[in-house]
């Protein structure tokens, strides 16, 4: 082989490069950037365009020195030059030849470097030349029959052995090499060695892109074996057709008939055969299929057109609602209005009522709701609303879900086999709301008239009528209701039962219920009105009588374990002896209300969730320097009432017989017992004034007597609710007298009936009309006595000293 021959040497500008070498025979595009770059590519484009190329050692140099460059490079001409916006050039190069530093020799502002070409020169040997030209080209068409990348018109520039140099630059150009192996390429001088090294990094390259090829094709091959596969399926399919023993084109047929017969919305009608055409498209394996079919049956199975027809009559319906539940006059008068209704005007009247069954727990609201469904006759479903918090219970899940299906309305919907079911929504007043959605927001459709023959499940997708249906809900506090809901419904009250009807459910639904549950036999357990009447008294404590059932059936099950103790026994005769024995002493016992003190505390009448209550209200004065001190955890607005009440008797002191300024000399204290227990609310106010204004005139409280009322600042008393909870708890604790709010005479009107007379009720439009009647001595005519006793008491004095004094002048003379 021939040395390599020294050339004349050239001073040229250099283009440093980071992590880029320009090979000889490539044109390569570089943005020049730099101040020394920029200024040597002016410098050679004002000159014969031929500039240095060489790679920089280490990339993190930004200003680099001649010593920080390779000192094999590029000889490399100019070909494109660009001004790019930010004062950088975009240039074409094209490498001419190899070419070596042989000094510095720096430019203006860039740097200069005089190089010398280097010539690879000839192998001496033609066979080995032949030989390395022939496999480098052999090699090279392979690989470029591998790579579509590279154009196969490439090997047209290569005439022959002549050619090897030109070659083997041309190859390590078309090779993906990194930057170092490219360097190492430019720095083989010696032909003979860069061949065999270029020989070797083709081959590998060669054996990547088979390798790929291969694995390619083993891709193409399992997609080809799935189109495969649903050709044959769909041969097969073909021929089970043909054979008449394809089951899940049966199937498919089998819904289209269904669907044929039902008669369903013409929107429900399009989805379900749109469904059905993607079913025939779809292998019966695949889970679309089953989310598909799954979606099918859900619109045809639900009801669209059958219905139950309100063929009870009206007297039939109130027999069974009076034989099902004592009392709940409103509730029931409400669905016989509604069963007239429907029949006056038959198919005219399509909307169905929707009410809210407001009431304390275990009043009978859920089983109500099952006597209307019977005595309407009707189907019913109920659906728990209590603590249900996710907006997907009522509205459903969408489709693009794992394993979603409608919501409770729908299902409900599905359960009836019917479009004018009676569905109960139970605890309307215990829904809750998280990030998943309000549930109470998703009602507003269900229960809004004016919507909801149009409701939109999530999963179905078409939209369901719910007109006919009567949706009854349960509450035992309408003030949890949102109000957009609450303005929706017909809100009924059930209010507490009286100890009469208690003891009339007790003798005719529960005693009657536990005996059959226990297998007793009527003549063996007897028990009389007075003991039902003590267990109801001393036993419970309710608005309603699930605890009153509770205790019946201990008496049973104890009544049971006698039976089964004395064979000879065969009736159980329920006395006192036993309820004392089996019950325990009694839970609920009211005090003796007159042994109790009666200045100073005076009875008002509460409201419970549970039904009403009484609770006592004392006060007592002692010296002191004005204070008001207000103990039993009394709320805001009980405290302001206690203060309304005290302005009202300081207003009034002179009329009571007080001392103008006696709240400066006392410090009242006002108490409500049972202080573990928070009380709020203004209907106390009256019961306060009159307890301060016993303690203060010091006159007693008429005995058994009772009061609720808001007073304010000039003595009116003002209407309260919950009144016939708090009726109802005087009369079962023996209260005689009631004084409430003249303007809750029209209140009380509605249920006086239902108290039996047992209440004297006196209306009061003021303080003063409360006091007179609840006061041993009316305390006005009172104080009017003292004061006219006092004057004539200091008449008498006067004139006595006044002849004392006389005789006294007469002495002297």
């Amino acid at each position: 082989m021939e040395q390599v021959k020294d050339l004349e040497l050239k001073f040229l500008p250099v283009l440093p490069l980071k992590n880029m070498v320009a090979l000889p025979k490539s044109i390569v595009p570089v943005v020049v950037g730099r101040d020394i770059s920029i200024k040597a590519v002016e410098f050679a484009a004002k000159n014969n365009k031929e500039v240095f190329v060489s790679a920089q050692r280490s990339e993190s140099v930004e200003t680099p020195m001649v010593s920080d460059l390779f000192d094999v490079g590029t000889r490399a001409i100019i070909l494109q030059i660009a001004r790019m916006p930010n004062n950088t050039f975009k240039i074409l190069i094209e490498g001419i030849c190899r070419a070596q530093i042989q000094a510095e020799q720096p430019g203006d502002g860039f740097l200069g470097v005089l190089v010398k070409d280097i010539d690879a020169g000839i192998i001496q040997d033609s066979a080995k030349n032949n030989a390395l030209w022939r496999t480098l080209y052999e090699d090279f068409k392979e690989y470029i029959s591998l790579n579509e990348k590279i154009s196969p018109d490439l090997l047209a520039l290569f005439k022959g052995p002549q050619d090897l140099d030109y070659l083997t630059d041309t190859i390590a150009v078309q090779l993906p090499l990194n930057f170092l192996q490219r360097q190492d390429v430019l720095n083989l001088i010696d032909l003979e060695e860069r061949a065999i090294h270029l020989s070797v990094l083709l081959k590998k390259e060669i054996e990547v892109l088979l390798t790929a090829q291969k694995i390619k094709k083993r891709v193409q091959r399992q997609i080809d074996k799935n189109q495969k596969d649903y050709y044959l399926n769909e041969q097969m399919r073909a021929i089970q057709r043909e054979l008449g023993k394809n089951d899940f084109q049966q199937e498919i047929d089998a819904l289209r008939k269904q669907l044929k017969k039902t008669k369903i919305s013409k929107e429900a009608y399009e989805k379900v055969e749109s469904e059905l055409k993607r079913l025939e498209s779809m292998t019966p394996t695949s889970p679309e299929a089953a989310v598909s079919r799954n979606y099918v049956d859900w619109l045809l199975n639900l009801p669209w057109e059958n219905t139950t027809s309100d063929n009870v009559t009206i007297e039939e319906a109130e027999k069974l609602l009076d034989n099902s539940h004592a009392g709940m006059k409103k509730p029931k008068e409400r669905i016989i209005e509604f069963l007239a209704a429907k029949k006056f005007a038959g198919n005219e009247l399509k909307r169905s009522p929707i009410i809210c069954l407001a009431g304390p727990p275990g009043v009978g609201k859920t089983s109500l709701a099952l006597s209307i469904a019977q005595a309407l006759g009707r189907k019913l479903v109920r659906i728990s609303l209590g603590g249900m918090r996710d907006e997907a219970e009522i509205r459903g899940h969408r489709r693009t879900y794992i394993g979603a299906m409608p919501g409770k309305i729908i299902q409900a919907m599905k359960k009836a086999e019917v479009l004018n079911p009676v569905i109960v929504l139970d605890e309307i007043d215990k829904m809750a709301m998280d990030f998943r959605g309000d549930p109470a927001s998703a009602l507003l459709e269900v229960l809004d008239p004016e919507q909801n023959h149009a409701f939109s499940d999530y999963f179905l997708e078409v939209d369901y009528d719910l007109s006919n249906v009567m949706f009854i809900t349960t509450a035992n506090v309408v003030d949890n209701v949102p109000y957009p809901l609450l303005d929706r419904m017909e809100i009924i009250g059930l209010n507490g039962y009286t100890s009469a009807e208690k003891l009339k459910i007790a003798q005719d639904f529960l005693v009657p219920k536990l005996l059959k549950e226990h297998a007793l036999k009527p003549e063996q357990f007897i028990v009389c009105e007075k003991i039902l009447s003590r267990v109801i008294e001393e036993y419970t404590k309710e608005a309603g009588v699930r605890q009153l059932e509770r205790v019946i059936a201990k008496l049973v099950r104890k009544a049971i374990q006698s039976l089964l103790k004395d064979k000879n026994l065969k009736i159980i005769n329920i006395t006192d002896e036993n309820i004392s024995s089996w019950l325990g002493r009694a839970k609920f016992k009211e005090p003796d209300r007159s042994k109790l003190k009666d200045i100073g505390r005076v009875t008002g009448l509460a409201w419970t969730e549970v039904g009403g209550d009484v609770l006592d209200i004392e006060v007592v004065t002692l010296k002191g320097k004005g204070a008001l001190t207000l103990t039993g955890q009394l709320g805001e607005v009980m405290q302001e009432s206690a203060q309304a009440a005290m302005t009202y008797i300081r207003s009034r002191a002179k009329d009571l017989g007080l001392k103008p300024d006696f709240y400066s000399e006392l410090d009242i204290h006002i108490h409500v017992p049972e202080g573990a227990i928070p009380k709020d609310g203004p209907s106390a106010g009256i019961t306060i004034g009159t307890a301060i204004a016993s303690a203060l005139t010091g006159i007693s409280v008429v005995k058994a007597i009772a009061m609720t009322g808001e007073i304010t600042l000039q003595g009116r008393v003002l209407p309260v609710g919950g009144l016939k909870e708090k009726l109802l708890a005087a009369s079962r604790l023996g209260i005689k007298k009631v004084i409430v709010s003249k303007e809750n005479e029209d209140d009380i009107k509605e249920f006086e009936k239902e108290l039996n007379g047992s209440l004297e009720i006196f209306y009061a439009e003021n303080m003063d009309e409360v006091l007179k009647n609840s006061f041993m001595q009316d305390p006005f005519e009172k104080a009017k006595k003292d004061l006219k006793a006092n004057k004539t008491k200091n008449k008498k004095i006067k004139n006595k000293s006044k002849k004392k004094v006389s005789k006294n002048k007469k002495k002297k003379k």
